[in-house]
């Protein structure tokens, strides 16, 4: 058996509070918050921009290959981390509901996954990370010592989302929110590859009625606990 890295894994659906459970629980211990999610959103946002098809297997890996990509931890704890894509700051461009779903789709293409996977794996090669994701405790690091899965109601995710856009100043619709939710559920969890599921030691949280507080407390009660 392989040893256990001293790595943080939260994985779960979109709009479930993975990105603010994670911050808060990387900053209680001490660890560096690794934002898989932002990086797909920014992938997306870059083939989006040069109008490439997925299934243009050749032209999509130099695309790839030339891409860098560099996260920088937020100064505030409530703050996105800070993506740097082929020295622009998209922090802004990429967290948008459709750029959600055009992450979704490129997610799902071997090619983006695999070129990720190992940049996730480069970032988390000396541990001390809290890893959010979809993928984070089954695919990219499967000898993490810690794993959670965290889920809530599509109605209650989409209603954190819409609340999320509204504070930033952004009209929405909570309709059209909770059909993208089901719609980037659906995408996720039946893609061929690294779909989103539990991995098999992980923890289950339910959050759809406790708060970021009580979701962190009980994570940091296994981590600490053990």
């Amino acid at each position: 058996m392989s040893e256990k890295k001293n790595i943080i894994t939260i994985d779960g659906p979109s709009g479930v509070g993975k990105s603010t459970v994670s911050r808060k629980v990387a900053a209680a211990v001490g660890f560096t918050y690794l934002d898989t999610g932002a990086m797909y959103r920014a992938v997306g946002l870059h083939l989006s921009r040069l109008q490439i098809d997925l299934e243009d297997k050749g032209n999509l890996g130099r695309v790839l290959e030339a891409l860098t990509l560099d996260l920088i931890p937020a100064a505030e704890e409530e703050s996105d981390v800070q993506v740097i894509m082929n020295g622009e700051d998209v922090s802004e461009a990429i967290r948008t509901p459709e750029m959600a779903m055009v992450a979704s789709r490129v997610s799902a293409d071997a090619a983006v996954r695999q070129f990720l996977t190992q940049v996730q794996k480069n970032y988390g090669a000396a541990g001390r990370i809290v890893a959010e994701g979809r993928d984070t405790g089954t695919v990219v690091f499967p000898d993490a010592a810690y794993k959670f899965f965290l889920d809530a109601q599509p109605e209650e995710r989409a209603r954190r989302r819409v609340l999320q856009l509204q504070r930033k100043g952004c009209r929405v619709d909570f309709v059209e929110i909770l059909a993208m939710t089901l719609e980037r559920d659906h995408q996720d969890r039946n893609r061929a590859v690294a779909p989103l599921r539990p991995a098999e030691d992980a923890v289950l949280i339910d959050t759809t009625e406790i708060d970021i507080e009580e979701v962190v407390n009980r994570i940091l009660a296994v981590v600490r606990g053990k």
